[in-house]
Formats: structure tokens, C-alpha cells, sequence
């Protein structure tokens, strides 16, 4: 039994927690599940941080909020106990988790302690990597080691005014560690306009995702796009998927690719493409496609993939090796079902990495336009046909000339199909039925030659 001022001061916390929960934190907390409702948990520690469940779309998700009116959501042994403990439930229950971030930082008096118990967060988030879908919603200060955390999440979502920085920009690094810098650098996959878009983006994203690596993907209801799929690769992408499905992720990192969650018939899928705006593939387009590939894989997402590229930005030609070996290991280690349609260019190691009809891909498709090649055409004619060259009055027009004719007579998708390194050429209007039907053929894929191994060791 409780004495007389034991209930007093019970009433006392519980009135001051009930306040807490009306700032930010607990407003943000109500945007982001359905009909704004939630289960508290730890609910009287209060540490500068919220933590509940809730559900989304219907499911059950996690998730904990930093609470800057709470001692600006300043992290230290009780806070950490609060999330960890959280992130224990999660992978008890096999359910999602959305982390909000909004922190003056840690408790320094804390001393030995605030490592251990950033330590702590960063191993229960490390193991849950792959488990359970994460996501961190960065709605202001996300600073040291608290952005490694939020980092490690699957997708990150900032709020315009949001700054994520391991240390605090100098005068003379404006622009750095904001929102758009963090888009730009690959860490922000969605920059959101305030707090109820940013939770709104978050919502759409767990949508597309299963509960947790051993749950099949969601199905949903869907209207048939209304155009075929030719253009750029947002505009391929948007005609191969179901209507208003797509979420385009990390956007303004790597100009010459395109990464999307969406649904084909109903199916969540990824969508990994090159884009028209740049030919070949960066260092930063490697890392955004290897990135991706590995999420979707992880919780047995079916990847789409979507070639014309003339291959790998030989700027830096050591760095091109590791970028194709990269991006062509985690092809390679990636399970789920792979599907590419080669819409354009495929020269040589773009063409082995992203839809090689082996390890890189399931099934390849083809249009008839492609242009499936080992080397570039006009390097193929300057290999093959350099005194032939050396001789004549325009080189230049004669290369291209030549580059054509060789492209035509060797290069062509329906000669890719007859030497097995295209599944089927297809038109462009019939390419989604294409994938559909795989999709719905393939999706319990199983891998059974795999050797035994703990992880490969990619390239980084």
C-alpha cells in the first residue's frame, strides 16, 4: 500500500510526465501512428526521452523519441536503458522501429558511463541491422554519436531544419552537417518540409516494408499505370509501377542513379536504375545502389533493376575498380529475387554487375534498342580497326561510322538473347506484365549453392 505522500508524489510525476508528453516528442510520437494513439513505456523514467508502441497502417511498430523540452533530450545511462530496452521488445516481437532524434547531445558529467551507455545503443541498433526495418527521423539536433546512431537506421528522414554532424561545422564550413548537405552526402535518404511530412514519409516507407526479415512482404491493391515504359529512369520507373506507388529515396545523392521503393502488381519491390542524365556511374552512385540492393535483400525484397550506362566513371582508375567491385559484390551476395531490363546501354562491367544472367540476375530483359556490349563500340573499333583508322581523313566521323556498324552487326539484344546473356527481348509496353509474372513465379526464390561463411568482405 501506498502511504499518503507516496500517493502525492506518485500523482506529482504522473501530472509532470503527462506534460512531458504534450511537447514536441509526444506530438511527434502521435504523428507518426495511427490516429495519433500510443502505449507509453518506462513511462516515469523520465530520462529525455519517450518511448511506446503504437501501431502504423495496422502493424505494430516501436519507437522512441527525444525530447528536447526534457533537458534537451540530453542522453546519459538512464536515457540509453530507456531506448535499449525498447530495441529489446522490438526484436522480441519481431516489429519495426522509428527512431526520432532531437538532442542537445549526452550528459558529460556523466563521464565513463555516456560511453557505456552509447556503447549500449549502438550494439542493440547494430544487431537489430537486417532483423527488423529501422528508420530515424532526425527533427533537429543530431549530433556525435548519437548521428552514428541514427546513421545506422535503414532509411533516414530529416526535417529541413535538422543538422547531423559527429562535430559542430566551423564558421568556415557553412552549409555542412545541414539537411541538405546530408542529403547530398547519402546520409538523409528523404529530406522532409516539418515534422508531419517527415513522419508522413516515414509512415509511406514502412509501408513498402515486412515486419522483419522472416515476414513476407507486403500486398496491396493496386491501378495499372497508364503508359509505357520508356524515358528517363524515373519516368521508366514510374510507368512500370503500380500508379502513385513510388517513393524515390536519396535523390540528390549520385547523379547518374535512381533508387525507389514501390509496387508491381501489388508487390513491393525496389527499383534500382542508372540515369539518363549522366552516362556513367560515380563512386557515389555505386554506394547508393549498393546500399539499396543490400536493404532490399535483407527483408527478401524483390529487386528491380534498370540498365543504360556506359559503365563506370574511369576518372579515378583504381577507384573505378572498387566501385564496379562493390556494387557488383552486392549484386552477387543478395538473395532476394533479382529482375533487370536492360533499356539502353550495357557495356562490360556495368552489364556483369547489374544484370549479368548469373549471379548479378535472376531474369534479364531486354529492349530492342539495347546495346549490350565488352567494350564501348567506339573502343571495340579503335581496338580492332586502329590502321584501318590511322589512315582516313575524319577519324572521328569514321569511328563513329564504324562504332555503329559494329554495335548493329555484334551488340544487339536479340544476339544477347540467342548467346543466353538476355533472358527475352521485350517491347517497352509489355516489360511490367513481364515482371509481374516473374514476380508472382519467383518469389519464393531459395538459394541452396551458397557456401557456408559468417559474411563476404566487400570493397568498401
Amino acid at each position: 500500500m501506498l502511504s499518503e505522500n507516496q500517493k502525492a508524489s506518485f500523482s506529482e510525476l504522473s501530472a509532470k510526465n503527462a506534460a512531458s508528453v504534450s511537447q514536441a516528442a509526444g506530438k511527434r510520437l502521435a504523428l507518426l501512428f495511427d490516429d495519433g494513439v500510443y502505449t507509453q513505456l518506462d513511462s516515469f523514467a523520465g530520462t529525455g526521452v519517450l518511448t511506446a508502441y503504437g501501431y502504423v497502417d495496422g502493424n505494430p511498430v516501436y519507437a522512441f523519441a527525444q525530447d528536447p523540452v526534457a533537458d534537451g533530450g540530453a542522453v546519459g545511462k538512464a536515457h540509453a536503458h530507456k531506448v535499449c530496452r525498447l530495441l529489446e521488445l522490438a526484436s522480441r516481437s519481431g516489429a519495426p522501429v522509428v527512431g526520432i532524434y532531437d538532442s542537445i547531445g549526452g550528459y558529460i558529467e556523466e563521464g565513463t558511463d555516456l560511453l557505456n551507455a552509447y556503447g549500449e545503443m549502438l550494439m542493440h541498433i547494430s544487431n537489430l541491422s537486417g532483423v527488423v526495418p529501422q528508420i530515424s527521423v532526425i527533427s533537429g539536433v543530431c549530433a556525435g554519436t548519437s548521428a552514428m546512431l541514427a546513421a545506422s537506421a535503414d532509411f533516414v528522414v530529416m526535417t529541413e531544419n535538422a543538422e547531423l554532424y559527429l562535430n559542430p561545422p566551423s564558421m568556415s564550413q557553412k552549409g555542412k552537417g545541414t539537411a541538405e548537405d546530408a542529403a547530398k552526402s547519402g546520409l538523409a535518404s528523404v529530406v522532409a518540409e516539418n515534422d508531419e511530412k517527415a513522419m508522413e514519409a516515414a509512415r509511406k516507407i514502412l509501408g513498402m516494408l515486412p515486419s522483419n526479415n522472416l515476414s513476407p512482404a507486403p500486398e496491396f491493391d493496386f491501378a495499372d499505370p497508364a503508359k509505357a515504359a520508356s524515358g528517363t529512369a524515373s519516368e521508366i520507373a514510374e510507368a512500370i509501377a503500380d500508379v502513385g506507388s513510388v517513393i524515390e529515396v536519396s535523390d540528390k545523392f549520385g547523379k547518374a542513379s535512381y533508387t525507389a521503393l514501390a509496387t508491381v502488381g501489388g508487390y513491393s519491390v525496389g527499383i534500382a536504375a542508372t540515369n539518363k542524365t549522366a552516362d556513367k556511374l560515380s563512386s557515389d552512385d555505386c554506394a547508393k545502389i549498393a546500399r539499396f540492393v543490400s536493404i532490399c535483400d535483407s527483408y527478401s525484397i524483390p529487386v528491380i533493376t534498370i540498365v543504360d550506362t556506359e559503365g563506370f566513371d574511369s576518372a579515378e582508375p583504381t577507384a573505378a575498380v572498387r566501385n564496379a567491385a562493390r556494387l557488383a559484390n552486392s549484386y552477387a551476395e543478395a538473395s532476394c529475387l533479382k529482375l533487370s531490363i536492360i533499356t539502353g546501354k550495357a557495356y562490360g562491367a556495368a552489364y556483369i554487375a547489374m544484370a549479368g544472367a548469373n549471379a548479378n540476375s535472376d531474369v534479364v530483359y531486354a529492349y530492342e534498342k539495347a546495346v549490350i556490349s565488352p567494350l564501348a563500340p567506339e573502343t571495340a573499333v579503335e581496338f580492332m580497326y586502329h590502321d584501318k583508322l590511322s589512315g582516313t581523313s575524319d577519324v572521328n566521323a569514321d569511328r563513329a561510322k564504324l562504332a555503329a556498324e559494329y554495335a548493329a552487326e555484334n551488340c544487339s539484344a536479340c544476339l544477347a538473347a540467342v548467346n543466353g546473356a538476355v533472358c527475352e527481348v521485350v517491347a517497352p509496353s509489355d516489360v511490367r506484365a513481364k515482371l509481374i509474372g516473374a514476380i508472382e513465379a519467383m518469389g519464393g526464390k531459395r538459394l541452396t549453392k551458397r557456401l557456408p561463411k559468417k559474411h563476404g568482405n566487400m570493397p568498401f
